[in-house]
């Protein structure tokens, strides 16, 4: 039970940032590319947008899919997408 709980701290941790959580609400829509996600995010510059899915990706929030030279962003876990959902749905 006690590495279930940090695996859900560091979760949390992980997602505890306002802009990591519009990007994730964001990639609960789509899969999408940085520059998607920045035109969806205006407020986010694109390179901050790098470093939070950076960040995201480290965590195991998200994973990514290289084509040619364009990568895309997807959430990795259902469980996560679930859990944006939920919050999405009660706080947004």
């Amino acid at each position: 039970m006690e590495s279930k709980a940090k695996y859900i701290a560091d979760i949390l941790k992980t997602m505890s940032n306002e802009h990591r959580l519009l990007l994730l609400c964001a990639l609960l829509e789509e899969d999408l590319t940085v520059s998607m996600l920045t035109a969806k995010t205006p407020n986010i510059t694109q390179s901050a947008v790098s470093q939070h899915l950076s960040v995201l990706r480290d965590g195991g929030l998200i994973d990514s899919s290289k084509s040619g030279r364009e990568v895309t962003y997807f959430i990795k876990d259902k469980r996560i997408e679930s859990l944006i959902a939920t919050l999405k749905d009660n706080f947004c």
